[in-house]
């Protein structure tokens, strides 16, 4: 058996594999997989009815949030409501 590899294919090491899964979204790829606005994703964010981590002034959303909202939405065939999955104390800024 005799395989060829192209030319043009180059590997990047930097590249994440598929079993490799983010443990954090920009807040433009979480509203992107949710089909709403940045804007409208940061709104939620700032009301409080959305989970984030902020890094300085950089909001990140963990992946494991939504993987909860997502996996306990099937579990329980029920609507999840995301403003129940931010902590309550939060830490001024």
């Amino acid at each position: 058996m005799r395989t060829t590899q192209r030319k043009h294919e180059i590997a990047r090491p930097d590249a994440p594999t598929a079993a490799e899964a983010p443990r954090f979204y920009s807040v433009a790829q979480a509203a992107r997989m949710f089909g709403m606005s940045p804007m409208t994703l940061y709104r939620a964010i700032a009301a409080g009815e959305f989970p984030a981590v902020r890094i300085r002034g950089r909001l990140i959303v963990p992946a494991k949030a939504i993987e909860a909202m997502a996996d306990t939405a099937v579990a329980d065939q029920t609507l999840i409501d995301a403003a129940s999955w931010v902590p309550r104390e939060v830490v001024p800024r």
